[in-house]
């Protein structure tokens, strides 16, 4: 990978895990749906600034992937967009105060040794 093909790929990465955190802020704000508020949560999605945000980021998170395919094999960027799940539990650990069980940590360790072994060059 060039370093302008790493630049898209830490692009697409960081502005979809920004976009998964302020879809779960917002998400936040809005509370549980259940049976009788359906409706207002619907409208809530388009209303509420952080689900919005959210949604942008992952646009911009979708452009640059789009871009990065362009440019690098299916094979290569596919799983190592995988690395979006590492910063995703990163953030419900420290933002949303979420547990990382031992499982969960075996399970990244893995995601991680797998991208690794994908984008590695002989």
């Amino acid at each position: 990978m060039t370093l302008k093909e790493f630049c898209l790929f830490l692009l697409a990465i960081f502005t979809s895990a920004a976009g998964q955190f302020y879809l779960k802020f917002g998400a936040l704000r809005l509370g549980k749906v259940n049976g009788t508020n359906w409706l207002g949560h619907l409208v809530g999605v388009f209303t509420t600034p952080e689900l919005i945000a959210g949604l942008c980021f992952y646009g911009i998170g979708a452009l640059a992937y789009i871009l990065l395919l362009t440019r690098v094999n299916l094979s290569v960027a596919g799983p190592s967009a995988a690395l979006i799940y590492i910063f995703s539990v990163l953030m419900g650990y420290f933002f949303f105060h979420e547990s990382i069980p031992l499982s969960r940590s075996v399970g990244l360790g893995l995601i991680i040794c797998g991208v690794l072994l994908v984008i590695w060059k002989k």
